[in-house]
């Protein structure tokens, strides 16, 4: 008897009654707009959380080993759990890459970027709680205060804006790009932060976010070379979109040699 094929159109195809389809219901503001947005700001807080106690709490012994791992995981873990509520961005610079590579709409950029200010904040403020008063203010808050003197601001500058490019680039080749996608992306992107600041740590503090740097600012009032972490993220983001763009995207993304 030969075999019947079924196409991928009638998959949704009732296996019982009439034939006829029932409509689906659309998503509710809730699924589009709220849940992302809270997704984004609740992955944030904890990341940002987690990070600045490894670094307030750091042994001295570990160096930047053991704030490398925790950014590192917690990047990992978060983007696994949260990816199919909000994308699991969590930083600025990829939520604006995304959506230049056409990942998302531009009416979500504005609110992402906000509830991951949000999200920095509480994180910042909850580190602030937990941690000994000593240890928070010896640490600044976790804020970045590697930047002393304007002869470090070049070094730490591009620092932030290659180092930016590197884990932004992975995650639209990982979790955007059709050609390249992988299921590996969270195991990929928290293994690039980890390799960042065990390269860069001494060089900028490897922010490579701005909700990261922005929130223990607020909270330790601690602004020396803030905008550092802007401009150098930022930058760095756009610069990855615009690799992917041009030449790593596959025929949807890419703008040129189609």
């Amino acid at each position: 008897m030969a075999e019947e094929k079924v196409e991928l159109r009638d998959v949704d195809r009732p296996l019982a009654g009439d034939g006829v389809k029932k409509p689906q219901r659309p998503p509710s503001t809730f699924d589009k707009l709220i849940q992302p947005c809270l997704g984004e700001i609740i992955g944030t807080t904890f990341f940002v959380f987690i990070g600045c106690v490894s670094v307030i709490e750091n042994v001295p012994a570990a160096g930047r080993v053991q704030p490398a791992l925790v950014h590192g995981f917690a990047v990992a873990v978060m983007v696994a759990c949260m990816d199919n509520i909000s994308g699991s961005h969590f930083n600025p610079p990829f939520t604006i890459a995304i959506y230049l590579c056409g990942g998302m709409q531009l009416t979500m950029v504005g609110p992402y970027l906000a509830s991951q200010m949000i999200g920095g904040l509480l994180g910042a403020g909850m580190s602030r709680l937990m941690v000994p008063p000593g240890n928070y203010i010896n640490a600044s808050g976790a804020a970045f205060d590697i930047l002393k003197s304007d002869d470090q601001l070049m070094g730490a500058l591009c620092g932030e804006i290659f180092m930016t490019c590197l884990v932004t680039m992975v995650v639209l080749l990982a979790a955007v790009n059709t050609k390249t996608k992988s299921p590996l992306a969270p195991f990929l992107v928290g293994c690039t932060v980890i390799i960042n600041i065990l390269a860069g740590g001494d060089v900028s503090g490897t922010c490579l976010n701005p909700a990261r740097a922005f929130g223990p600012a607020v909270m330790a009032g601690y602004w020396s070379y803030h905008w550092v972490y802007w401009v150098g993220p930022l930058t760095g983001g756009v610069l990855a979109a615009g690799l992917v763009r041009l030449f790593l995207g596959d025929d949807k993304i890419r703008v040129i040699m189609k």
